[in-house]
C-alpha cells in the first residue's frame, strides 16, 4: 500500500453532521487540510462521534488531533427550540463553546466560532461588528453569551456572524430557506408567506469558503482575529424567496400570499439585521453565489414533478 501524502494543515470541524458543517468539511478536504469531522447523533461512520458537553472527551481529542485550525460549527440553531428547552440550548450553545476555546487555546489552535445576525435587534441596519447587540430572543442571547465565553477564553480567537443559511440539504426542515419549498411546489392550496422580516439568504458553501479563507490568511498574519460578519447581498422576506425559487423551476406562485404583519407565534425575530461585511471584503475574503443559482442546486432534488427535471438538466 502507497503512502498517501496527508496534507500537514490540520483541521477539526464540530457539528460536521450539520447543513453547514458539512459544506465547511468538504471546503477543507477539498482543499489540501487534513479534516477531521465530528458530530453527535449522526456521526458515525463518516465522522468522530463526540458529546461536546464532555469536557474530557473534547480535551482528548484535540490533544490526539492537535488542530492548526478548529471551527465550531455545532450549535442548537433553531430559536423556538431555544425558547422551549432553555437549558440544554445553553449548555451548548454556550458552555461547550467556551471549554472548546480554552482547549483551542490549549494546543494553540485558531478557533472559528459561528454567531448569527440574531444578536441585533433589527431596528437600525447594517450592522458592523463594532455595533452594540441587543438579541431579542433567546436563541440571540445563547449565542452572544457564546462569543463571550470564546473570547474571554481564547483571546486569539474569532467569531464569524452569519445570517439564514441554506444548501445540499438532507431533508427540506434542514433550513428555514429550503422547507418553503413544498409550499411552493403544491400550488392547489394557498400558502400564506412571511412579508415583514428582511432577510439575507446565504449559501453554505460560501460561508464555508470565508472560513477556509480566513483560517488560511491567519496562518500567514497572527493578526487576523475578533469578530467577522459574512453575509449573501440580496435581500428578501421569505415571501421573496419563495416566489424566487417558484420562478427558478417555471413553478407558479399566485398561491403564495404575502402577510406583512409582524408574526406574532414564536420567538421574537429582528426586522431587519443586516451585516455589514466590509471587514472581511477589506482582507479579500468572501465569496457569493446567485439566490436563484443556489437555491436551484440545492432544490432540485426535491422537485416532485421530474418530467420538469428531464428538460432542465438533460
Amino acid at each position: 500500500q502507497e503512502d498517501v501524502d496527508i496534507p500537514s494543515r490540520r483541521v477539526l470541524i464540530t457539528g460536521a453532521t450539520g447543513l453547514l458543517g458539512r459544506a465547511v468539511f468538504k471546503e477543507f478536504n477539498e482543499n489540501n487540510w487534513n479534516a477531521v469531522g465530528c458530530g453527535y447523533r449522526r456521526a458515525q461512520p463518516r465522522f468522530e462521534q463526540i458529546n461536546l458537553l464532555d469536557s474530557v472527551a473534547v480535551h482528548d481529542i484535540i490533544h490526539d488531533f492537535q488542530p492548526h485550525v478548529i471551527v465550531h460549527c455545532a450549535a442548537e440553531r433553531r430559536p423556538d427550540v431555544v425558547e422551549s428547552q432553555p437549558d440544554a440550548a445553553s449548555q451548548l450553545n454556550v458552555a461547550a463553546s467556551g471549554n472548546l476555546a480554552k482547549e483551542a487555546a490549549g494546543v494553540g489552535a485558531f478557533l472559528i466560532y459561528i454567531s448569527t445576525d440574531y444578536v441585533f435587534d433589527g431596528t437600525s441596519p447594517p450592522y458592523k461588528e463594532t455595533d452594540v447587540p441587543n438579541p431579542l430572543n433567546l436563541y440571540g442571547k445563547t449565542k452572544l453569551d457564546g462569543e463571550k465565553a470564546v473570547l474571554e477564553n481564547n483571546e486569539d480567537a474569532a467569531v464569524l456572524r452569519i445570517p439564514v443559511l441554506y444548501g445540499e440539504v438532507e431533508r427540506l426542515e434542514e433550513s428555514a430557506v429550503t422547507v418553503m419549498f413544498d409550499k411552493v411546489q403544491f400550488s392547489n392550496k394557498s400558502a400564506n408567506m412571511d412579508h415583514w422580516q428582511q432577510r439575507f439568504p446565504t449559501n453554505v458553501k460560501d460561508v464555508a469558503t470565508v472560513c477556509r479563507q480566513l483560517a488560511e490568511k491567519r496562518m500567514q498574519d497572527p493578526s487576523v482575529k475578533g469578530t467577522f460578519h459574512w453575509s449573501g447581498n440580496e435581500q428578501m422576506t421569505k415571501y421573496e424567496m419563495a416566489c424566487a425559487i417558484a420562478d427558478a423551476f417555471n413553478l407558479p406562485s399566485s398561491h403564495l400570499r404575502p402577510i406583512t404583519d409582524c408574526p406574532v407565534v414564536g420567538a421574537l425575530r429582528p426586522r431587519n439585521a443586516q451585516l455589514d461585511c466590509s471587514k472581511l471584503e477589506m482582507l479579500g475574503i468572501g465569496q457569493r453565489t446567485p439566490f436563484r443559482a443556489g437555491i436551484k442546486e440545492s432544490l432540485w432534488p426535491f422537485l416532485v414533478d421530474k418530467r420538469w427535471r428531464q428538460t432542465v438538466f438533460h
